[in-house]
């Protein structure tokens, strides 16, 4: 997810989006550590996508 798409999304938007890809990264992990993904980058771009998400909900609480 591109940081122009996270800044289009409203704040209840992007903390009920925080709180789903949190969820789908940890069954991801859980997921892997039983049966390998052929592509182990999808975990790392999960985990990146999620910090910048927490980065923007972040900058907005601060500017209030």
């Amino acid at each position: 997810m591109k940081i122009s798409e996270i800044r289009e999304l409203t704040t209840p938007e992007l903390e009920e989006r925080i709180e789903t890809e949190t969820a789908n990264y940890a069954n991801m992990k859980f997921n892997h550590t039983i049966n390998p993904l052929e592509d182990n980058s999808q975990i790392k771009k999960l985990r990146r996508d999620i910090a910048r998400m927490k980065c923007e909900l972040h900058a907005r609480q601060t500017n209030k």
